[in-house]
């Protein structure tokens, strides 16, 4: 059985991959789709697009990042902690030693070791870096995944925002205003090998919301009567005045596209990759659902969240970074990096590895590192960030940024340039009320290519 952890807000976690939990709210696919189409107006202030996907690779719980990308060895005892510095394949930048592997990739990436907020509490801090704005209860932000669906079609077949996982227990990483139309798609089943070794890994994988229920055919679902009885209990349960009914050909012509394509589930399918690839992304959930990310990247799905548990380390943060945290980490990050890169597919996919805040630079008497949100890195690689780069710096004890301090909603704003898509450009709640992409963001040109 999978073993829990919390973190200090009393929120379960999965040491790997949280799945299986409800991500479209028992919604049929017609009804998604048709969501879907109604928000779905032109997008405008579109620019040129360096990126046409992104990968998000979560670490929930709020990494200690001052002991994997901006180790202090210069600062007093009681901050700078247990890890040694290591050189890299970029000049002049080092990080933890227990990061070797990324540190062979790292001239490939973009390390932004100024980045800060004010919001050290799991559940808003998850918000603001995951949407790019800061929480607030008159509104709810979609999440940057849904954004980029809603302002990025997907190839034909494929859904636009897939996620292995879900952020705060459901309570961030979803659509907002947006409607439930945009929410991500979830995984369901699990990402390891087989206990016996047997069969092929990954083979449970599957979609939620395109796949056919149990006992029902495809040839069942391609008559359109049979269909419409079908669908009929979901619909009465809808709100008649949702104007659901009309073009319903068409919806329901979408997710027969959806359900006969083989794309999607062809992307499950790990077999297909040589056994070395496999094992070096690993045969763990993680490292299996970040190998399945980059094939349905490859399928023409638009953005990609895998996830990764265990980093709210209050108590002996250096024997779980040490032992737990960073060797999965350091094995699949950069295995999905380089496997982009010989790919070709680095160039337009943005891998984005953040989490909800840092720690704090003083040791507690726990041996831990306790909530920090006034200083953090995150790391960036592919469409069109600069390789081998890191923005700005924090000061001597790692308190706060000293050079070129920025926000997640900038970050945010960046990836978006990036995309293609003005940060700035408006977008019509269902009330009809316009809303901005990202209220505060700027665009951080220096971290661009």
């Amino acid at each position: 059985m999978a073993q829990f952890r919390s973190d200090c807000e009393g929120f379960a976690r999965r040491d790997f991959l949280k799945i299986g939990a409800a991500g479209i709210f028992g919604l049929s696919l017609p009804q998604l789709l048709q969501l879907e189409a109604r928000a779905n107006q032109p997008a405008r202030g579109q620019q040129n697009r360096r990126a046409t996907s992104v990968i998000l690779v979560w670490l929930a719980g709020g990494p200690a990042t001052i002991d994997m990308w901006d180790i202090r060895p210069n600062a007093p005892e009681n901050i700078r902690g247990e890890f040694r510095e290591i050189p890299t394949t970029a000049e002049g930048i080092r990080i933890s030693e227990h990061l070797p592997r990324m540190a062979q990739v790292m001239d490939r990436t973009t390390v932004v070791r100024s980045l800060a907020h004010t919001i050290p509490s799991h559940g808003p801090a998850t918000v603001f870096m995951t949407t790019g704005n800061k929480p607030t209860p008159a509104v709810q932000y979609p999440s940057i995944g849904s954004l980029t669906a809603r302002m990025l079609p997907a190839a034909p077949g494929v859904p636009p925002f897939v996620s292995f996982t879900e952020l705060r227990n459901g309570t961030a990483g979803l659509a907002g205003y947006l409607g439930t139309g945009y929410n991500p798609f979830i995984v369901e089943g699990a990402g390891a090998a087989p206990a016996n070794n047997r069969g092929p890994i990954a083979a449970n994988l599957r979609v939620r919301g395109i796949t056919l229920p149990t006992g029902f055919t495809l040839e069942q679902l391609e008559n359109r009567d049979r269909l419409l009885r079908s669908f009929d209990r979901t619909f009465e349960a809808a709100d008649r005045n949702a104007d659901l009914v009309d073009g319903l050909d068409a919806f329901h012509r979408q997710a027969l596209d959806i359900l006969r394509s083989d794309h999607t589930r062809n992307a499950f399918n790990l077999q297909q990759e040589p056994e070395a690839l496999r094992s070096r992304y690993g045969t763990t959930a993680f490292g299996q659902g970040a190998l399945a990310a980059r094939r349905l990247i490859e399928a023409g799905v638009r953005f990609v969240t895998i996830s990764i548990g265990g980093w709210d380390t209050h108590g002996q943060n250096f024997n779980a970074l040490r032992t737990r945290q960073l060797p999965p980490l350091d094995q699949v990050l950069s295995a999905l990096i380089a496997d982009l890169d010989g790919r070709g597919m680095l160039d337009n996919t943005i891998v984005y590895c953040a989490g909800e805040f840092g720690r704090t630079p003083r040791i507690n008497q726990n041996s831990g590192r306790d909530h920090w949100a006034r200083s953090m890195s995150v790391v960036l690689a592919g469409g069109g960030f600069r390789r081998g780069y890191v923005h700005g710096s924090t000061d001597v004890q790692g308190m706060a940024p000293a050079t070129d301090p920025c926000t997640p909603d900038d970050v945010a704003a960046t990836i978006f340039n990036q995309l293609g898509i003005d940060p700035h450009q408006e977008l019509m709640t269902p009330t009809g009320r316009p809303m901005q992409l990202f209220r505060e963001g700027r665009v951080l040109n220096r971290l661009l290519a």
